[in-house]
């Protein structure tokens, strides 16, 4: 009997900064110098502090199921932290616990979006959540933001896209690929807009929102006009160098949370309660510990983009938060001579192949003139691949 997929897995597409990640580390196994710049995972290890609570959790006994949410004392933990950091106000029935903030967004899309829906999408854009709007039976819907405008999204350009089946506007601070942030002014210019379409509830994904050089992160979920139809997305992944752990949260409101709740009681249940605690050590633990590695992407940061000044066929913006560089490589020779719309994939290949360093397609993204270029790498490595790059490149 020959085997008949879903319709729903043939719509969907693998992710393409998983499979980079996959093709260098096999390069990696044959014995090749790879240097790996493609998946947003920091390189510094899990704060001992955090290490030290998960192991005292597993000696106490937290080896069992919690409620679907989570913990009470982590979801109060949350509350506490979207307060001090964002002055939001939610009750711990707000809040559901997932298997890291993937899975809260993977939650709201399918609570939300029915069949034939419409998700309005910023381009550039993190791939997943077209996916995840195709996995609802919904159709994703771009809008696309320009490097020379800082990426920001224009109002008039978010009122064409926005029609009678359009459900939810997805939105990411700093932003993952380009590192933009909104700030704002810019929210303020699209509140006419969102206020003339009430029926448009905001995903507000706010996981690199500690990780910020430009000290204007700021939430549309502040906002009065937008606080009951906004729904918060964060994790410790990131900024808590936690990525293992899977450990997210989605905060909003309480019809939406139960919701969640309940198509995450029918799939993975509560996420595992030695990595909720270890969370709530994230959350309590001393500032510090997230400040010293904000300051040190703050430093590869300068780096990176001090390395690709140097380079004047690569243009890029230089972002406002999160950990990468998305920079145009249109006018390199080999994105130009490449077939139609693979561009920026046969520049990808020139580096890897060439070079030995692993990059993203900005194609995986909604912008094929560009890569994607992670610096959560210490800055040893960072020199290391632009010079391997520069050589390649011939300096220009």
């Amino acid at each position: 009997m020959s085997l008949i997929l879903s319709s729903r897995s043939g719509r969907m597409t693998a992710s393409p900064t998983i499979a980079m990640n996959q093709r260098a580390g096999e390069l990696k196994a044959q014995g090749l110098d790879i240097i790996d710049l493609t998946v947003g995972e920091p390189d510094f290890p899990t704060p001992r502090p955090i290490i030290d609570a998960a192991k005292r959790a597993l000696d106490e006994g937290y080896t069992r199921y919690t409620a679907v949410p989570g913990l009470a004392e982590l979801r109060e933990a949350i509350c506490a932290k979207l307060r001090r950091d964002c002055g939001l106000d939610y009750g711990k029935e707000d809040v559901v616990v997932s298997c890291g903030a993937k899975q809260a967004l993977a939650n709201a899309i399918l609570a939300l979006v029915d069949v034939g829906d419409e998700a309005i999408i910023p381009n550039p854009s993190w791939s997943s959540y077209a996916e995840m709007a195709k996995l609802a039976g919904g159709q994703p819907v771009f809008v696309p933001t320009e490097r020379k405008d800082g990426y920001r999204l224009d109002p008039d350009r978010l009122e064409a896209a926005i029609t009678a089946r359009s459900k939810v506007l997805v939105l990411c601070s700093p932003s993952n690929p380009t590192g933009a942030v909104m700030s704002r002014a810019d929210f303020e210019g699209l509140l006419p807009v969102l206020e003339r379409h009430p029926g448009l509830f905001i995903l507000s994904d706010e996981v690199y929102g500690r990780i910020d050089y430009s000290g204007k992160v700021l939430s549309p979920a502040a906002f009065s006009a937008l606080a009951g139809r906004t729904a918060v997305i964060g994790g410790v992944s990131k900024s808590y160098a936690m990525t293992g752990f899977r450990l997210g949260w989605i905060a909003g409101p309480r019809e939406l949370a139960m919701a969640c709740a309940k198509i995450q009681g029918q799939t993975t249940t509560s996420a595992a309660t030695v990595a909720q605690r270890a969370a709530l050590a994230a959350l309590g633990s001393d500032p510090r510990i997230v400040e010293d590695m904000v300051a040190a992407y703050a430093r590869r940061r300068s780096l990176v983009l001090s390395r690709l000044s140097r380079l004047e066929a690569l243009r890029v913006f230089p972002p406002e938060g999160a950990f990468y560089v998305f920079p145009e490589v249109s006018g390199l020779d080999a994105w130009k001579s490449a077939e139609e719309g693979r561009g920026s994939e046969a520049v990808a290949r020139l580096f890897l192949d060439k070079a030995l360093v692993a990059t993203v397609p900005g194609s995986a993204f909604g912008d094929d003139r560009c890569l994607r270029i992670s610096f959560a790498k210490d800055e040893a490595s960072l020199e290391a691949a632009f010079d391997r790059i520069e050589s390649v490149l011939g300096g220009h």
